[in-house]
């Protein structure tokens, strides 16, 4: 019963659709002992031979009666208690949306997407059949079984009630050993369920790489073992599941054999009329719901302890970025400054970032570059609050970035990830994603900016084409540049630029490079970059090495000092000018770079 207690605060909110079902169902009960009582009083008026055609019409009306009025009840019950299991189906869900809403990257990094949806989906539905089908079983069964047995002792023969009930004790302990097995069992059918789901929805996402890699045989296999697995759980589920209905009717077969076999004595001795006999077996028929719905309550109950225990375990997970509850509702603006001593991703020893101190005063562009694995990208996501730094601070305006609302920062921010996501939706509403309410006329000109306008003029339905599930029809730099005007749109303080450039032609970029500056005059631009062309035009450029600023300053200072950057963007405008085509004008490449490098 552990699970009804851990659902009473839903109980308690719906408090009137239960107690109104519940008192339906009690009705309901009570009107269901009328018809063995009616058959009771018919059989003995034919062994008496008193019976009339007027008597037997007038209980057959009352038959009819009780069943019309008995159907009408029990449609109410159902839109009362099914109603409200659905109701809390739908609040359980958005409860968990909303929670994964406020969860940081490091919960997803340890968690997968099919486990998480089979939370939301098979648990949720476990948890609405305990509120729904849970509790029309524990009452009904207690009210009819209750109501039967009183009847049957207060009303036919206490002596005889007894006998019937001499095997319930056995049922009792069946089903309670039943459903600790089932509990166990049914938490490992639910964990396999979702390892599968992570599988198919894994696989889903990357099966270009998988074709491309020729893993197709080496996936179906993986995934025949995990589905095999699923099969075996849920079998051995069934298994605990068969024993409820066995036990039962062995309980309620015994049950019936010594009712009537002591009930005929009674009947031979003269101490029960044959129409008692009968309605005391007719109630004792009606005792067989109550026993199977109690197995059925053991097996609906273990599953949704089972279910809730999971759902509960992810509710209870806090957010590791949190707001302060007098933080500032403005949208910060102005200059930007970096002075981190250290940051470490949570459970690692080695510091991502240490000794960073940097001003980007407002309106500049910063340009960051190094080596993979520098912490360029960990850099950016600091200032979004993906991650919080505990041994320094992040200002914007002089406030410190903690002291703002995250809606309020993020607001200020427009952020185009290396990871380029597209929903499976048009290209307008992609781009329009931060600003729903943009016209069409502000989405082209965001389009325009980014360099993808063209692009999209050439699909067959425009800014009306259907991109496809991460944005499967479009190619990389498509999706880059749709990214890009999907920040674009929000005219942000601070747009960041995290490698969004890399799958565009150098001309492209420079357009887009060119856009940028034309059009956020006043508003601070962040560029993390391979390719150094990207950040040549930077107020400001920082080299990060190590996690540390090993370079900093504007490109000719970086190029005076001839350290990495130089280096690399020598060697970087030599791949250019050999992709160009070689020898040009009597000048060789290297000729050519040496020529103009400072």
């Amino acid at each position: 019963m552990s699970v009804f207690r851990d659902l009473s605060w839903f109980f308690k909110l719906e408090r009137r659709s239960y107690g109104l079902g519940t008192a339906v169902l009690v009705i309901v009960a009570l009107l269901n002992l009328f018809p063995p009582y009616a058959v009771r009083v018919v059989v003995d008026g034919i062994e008496a031979g008193t019976l009339t055609k007027g008597e037997l019409a007038k209980w057959a009306l009352l038959l009819l009666a009780t069943g019309l009025l008995v159907y009408g009840l029990r449609y109410v019950w159902r839109i009362m208690i099914f109603g409200a299991a659905i109701r809390l189906g739908k609040l359980l869900r958005n409860r968990l949306f909303r929670h994964f809403t406020k969860l940081s990257p490091q919960f997803y990094h340890q968690r997968r997407t099919g486990d998480l949806m089979a939370h939301a989906t098979n648990d949720i539905q476990a948890i609405e059949m305990t509120a729904g089908e849970g509790v029309l079983t524990l009452v009904d069964s207690l009210a009819m079984g209750s109501l039967v047995i009183l009847s049957m002792a207060l009303f036919i023969s206490w002596q005889l009630t007894l006998i019937a009930l001499l095997p319930m004790p056995l049922m009792a302990w069946a089903t309670s050993k039943y459903g600790s097995m089932l509990h166990e069992r049914f938490h490992k059918a639910q964990a396999a369920f979702s390892d599968l789901n992570g599988k198919v929805q894994e696989n889903v996402s990357g099966v270009r790489v998988i074709k491309a890699f020729g893993q197709e045989a080496a996936e179906k296999t993986s995934f025949s073992r995990l589905s095999n697995d699923v099969v075996e759980k849920n079998i051995a589920v069934a298994k605990i599941d068969a024993l409820f209905d066995p036990t039962i009717q062995l309980v309620v077969g015994t049950s019936f054999f010594l009712a009537l076999g002591f009930g005929a004595k009674y009947v031979l001795n003269g101490d029960m009329t044959i129409g008692e006999l009968t309605q005391f077996t007719i109630y004792l028929g009606h005792l067989i719901w109550p026993m199977l719905a109690f197995g059925w309550l053991f097996n609906i109950m273990e599953r949704g302890r089972a279910s809730y225990d999971r759902v509960d375990a992810l509710l209870a997970v806090k957010p590791e970025v949190t707001e302060k509850p007098d933080a500032f509702a403005s949208i910060p603006a102005g200059d930007i400054e970096y002075k981190i001593a250290s940051f470490s991703f949570p459970g690692k020893d080695v510091p991502a970032l240490h000794d960073i101190h940097v001003r980007v005063k407002q309106g500049w562009t910063l340009g960051i570059v190094g080596k993979t694995g520098s912490g360029k990208t960990t850099f950016l996501r600091l200032l979004l609050r993906e991650f919080d730094c505990r041994s320094g601070d992040i200002t914007i305006g002089g406030h410190s970035i903690y002291e703002y609302r995250l809606n309020a920062l993020r607001t200020a921010i427009g952020y185009v990830p290396q990871d380029h996501f597209l929903f499976s939706a048009t290209i307008s509403e992609n781009i329009s994603f931060g600003k729903p309410d943009a016209s069409l006329d502000e989405i082209i000109e965001a389009a325009k900016t980014a360099d993808i306008h063209q692009d999209i003029l050439r699909f067959e339905d425009q800014y009306g084409t259907v991109v496809g599930e991460r944005g499967v029809t479009l190619s990389g730099g498509q999706k880059q540049r749709v990214s890009i005007a999907r920040a674009l749109l929000m005219n942000p303080e601070i747009l960041i630029l995290d490698d969004s450039l890399s799958a565009v032609d150098a001309k492209t970029e420079q357009s887009i490079l060119q856009a940028l500056r034309d059009n956020r005059l006043d508003k601070t631009t962040l560029i993390a970059a391979h390719r150094l062309s990207a950040v040549e035009h930077a107020d400001l450029i920082i080299v990060l090495e190590n996690g540390t600023i090993a370079e900093q300053g504007t490109h000719r200072e970086l190029m005076e000092m001839n350290g990495w950057y130089a280096d690399m963007y020598r060697s970087q405008q030599l791949e250019s000018l050999v992709e160009e085509g070689g020898i040009q004008d009597g000048h060789s490449p290297v000729g050519r770079l040496f020529e103009t490098a400072p």
